[in-house]
């Protein structure tokens, strides 16, 4: 299956999630015969520089994402786990960063989601969604 590419990984960026490290990421895919495979840790994009760097000197091409927390309603709202709610207040949601303004757009995402959104988890909403090109 040469044409088959992983587009949801993560790394031990992705806290309590993954272990791996973006060179073992990178070796098991070139192991499988990818040429191609993509970083979409949880929220953050931390390991994106370093997944890059060591994919591209490997051969395989990187496809640098995010699997964001989308807000159940507004990211500024903290109050949805009163009153015994345990249900999620959060979805998510996986981006892959087409072009140098994807990459940015998921840059600002993400910051976003910590410093205005942050609940549990860091979070974006609706807003930031169906208006993607507002970061250039």
């Amino acid at each position: 299956m040469p044409d088959f590419v992983h587009l949801h990984n993560h790394t031990h960026y992705s806290l309590l999630d993954a272990a791996c490290k973006p060179e073992q990421l990178i070796e098991a895919a070139k192991a499988d015969g990818q040429t191609s495979i993509a970083l979409t840790d949880h929220g953050v994009m931390f390991g994106c520089f370093e997944f890059y760097k060591k994919a591209k000197k490997a051969g395989i091409k990187p496809l640098l994402g995010c699997e964001v927390y989308v807000a159940n309603g507004s990211r500024f709202d903290m109050t949805a786990r009163k009153g015994g709610n345990k249900r999620r207040n959060y979805y998510h949601l996986v981006l892959l960063a087409k072009n140098d303004i994807g990459y940015k757009n998921l840059m600002k995402l993400t910051t976003l989601g910590h410093t205005e959104g942050f609940y549990y988890k860091p979070r974006i909403d609706q807003v930031h969604i169906r208006t993607p090109n507002t970061f250039r």
